[in-house]
């Protein structure tokens, strides 16, 4: 088993500031089982549930740690007696408690515990592990389901993982660096008549050669205008322009997250350059404006408006640029949010929704091109969030009579038929919130046209 990722001392501290939260009220984190893959020998590599990395920092399968209200504990299953045989020598118990600093006990001992007490729990995220937890808890656990007793951990644990300690932030800069390098070999790789796969298996390689994985299914396509397109059979020809949205996950579990188009010919066309600067300058415009005490739903607006103004100089669209936001004009062809959190997850906080993701008392708006938007909180130093405009010709959109109505007159087609070659561009950085500011943590990764240009004739 690998330990080298392994920080004891953030771990110990994140443990101390959750207890401090809890106060007596008992919390039991599940990290999780390894899910089968085709058969029960076979299984998916286990990836610990993130409440319990943040915890614990180490991937344990079936583990359970426990804040009784005085003390933590780590309850594990006993290794099978062969289990050296297939996995390698594992550490006892005696060695893990060492190495934690708290009590490492047996499974069976979890129950008897638990039968004194009414413990808080949050959901794991798989149905297995909900079913362990409701029977030792004697209630129904469920994925996604937020019982009012299990709030307070959820809010306390909210609480901490927006706002990044150094052990977490050093966890990302660790991601956003091989991401960057990910892509700068997906980028060498590019060239026509090859698949997409081709690209993807240069990408990755760069990962497994650091030793970590994907943070999510990498996305590259030359159909850019499905957004989580993960099909990646597709030959790039001259003229396409290749979509890829991929990022690193260390060993600790941190996530990177970036975004880029670029043509696979290695030089935009006229209209695909075009466009592609009215979505860089989308982006520019957002990621200045990062700064603590800003409402991230304001980046939406701002973005939004960026890429109205820009589409309005290219003849795409007509009228005024607030208005065409506030119509949902623009959202027909940049339909998603801004970006979102980003941490031990590249949705970070995810499985706690719309809790975690919107400040109290501030819920989804129904305006087209905002209600899909994952984050609405103030930024804070420290938090990391990802910054991503786009634009896409989505038929199931632009040829839909009832989402177009809006538009009216305004939208001019006869014009966006001159930019055919253009499916999707996305663009993509990972921000975190500095004191005065921001930090954009993939920035040595070319996004200026001429830049990336360049990059792909150095190739």
């Amino acid at each position: 088993m690998d330990f080298s990722f392994f920080d004891a001392s953030a771990c110990a501290e994140r443990r101390a500031r959750l207890a401090a939260r809890l106060g007596n009220l008992p919390a039991l984190i599940a990290a999780g089982a390894p899910r089968p893959r085709g058969t029960h020998r076979g299984h998916y590599p286990f990836r610990a549930a993130s409440h319990f990395l943040y915890l614990f920092g180490l991937h344990l399968p079936k583990a359970m740690g426990l804040w009784s209200g005085e003390r933590w504990q780590l309850y594990l299953p006993e290794p099978a007696a062969d289990a050296a045989l297939w996995t390698g020598p594992v550490p006892d118990f005696a060695a893990l408690s060492e190495m934690f600093g708290v009590a490492v006990l047996p499974m069976p001992r979890l129950a008897e515990t638990l039968a004194r007490k009414t413990t808080s729990t949050l959901p794991a995220p798989e149905f297995e592990t909900c079913l362990e937890q409701s029977n030792l808890l004697g209630r129904e656990i469920r994925p996604g389901v937020l019982p009012a007793a299990d709030e307070p951990l959820a809010d306390a644990l909210i609480a901490m993982r927006l706002v990044h300690d150094a052990a977490g932030i050093a966890g990302l800069r660790e991601a956003a660096d091989a991401t960057v390098a990910a892509h700068l070999a997906g980028l060498r790789a590019t060239r026509p008549k090859i698949r997409e796969s081709e690209v993807r298996a240069a990408l990755e390689a760069e990962l497994c050669r650091r030793n970590m994985t994907v943070s999510y299914t990498s996305i590259v396509s030359v159909r850019g205008e499905i957004l989580h397109n993960e099909d990646h059979h597709h030959m790039l020809a001259d003229g396409d322009l290749l979509l890829i949205d991929a990022g690193a996950e260390t060993r600790g579990g941190w996530a990177g997250d970036v975004t880029r188009t670029w043509p696979v010919s290695g030089r935009f066309s006229p209209t695909q350059r075009d466009l592609y600067d009215v979505v860089l300058l989308a982006q520019a415009a957002a990621v200045a404006a990062v700064r603590p005490g800003l409402r991230y739903l304001d980046l939406q607006g701002i973005a939004s408006h960026a890429i109205a103004k820009g589409l309005i100089g290219l003849g795409l669209l007509g009228g005024d640029p607030a208005e065409l936001v506030a119509d949902g004009v623009v959202a027909l062809f940049f339909p998603h949010g801004v970006g979102h959190l980003i941490g031990l997850d590249v949705h970070d906080l995810d499985d706690l929704g719309d809790r975690a993701a919107y400040a109290p008392g501030r819920t989804r708006s129904t305006s087209p091109g905002f209600r899909a938007l994952r984050l609405d909180r103030d930024l804070v130093p420290n938090m990391a969030v990802t910054i991503e405009p786009g634009f896409y010709q989505v038929p199931a959109i632009l040829d839909d009579p009832e989402r177009t109505r809006a538009a009216r007159d305004r939208l001019r087609r006869e014009r966006l038929a001159a930019f055919h070659d253009v499916r999707g561009i996305r663009i993509e950085d990972t921000i975190l919130v500095t004191a005065n500011g921001h930090e954009d943590l993939t920035s040595a990764l070319p996004k200026q046209a001429p830049a990336v240009e360049n990059a792909m004739r150095a190739s």
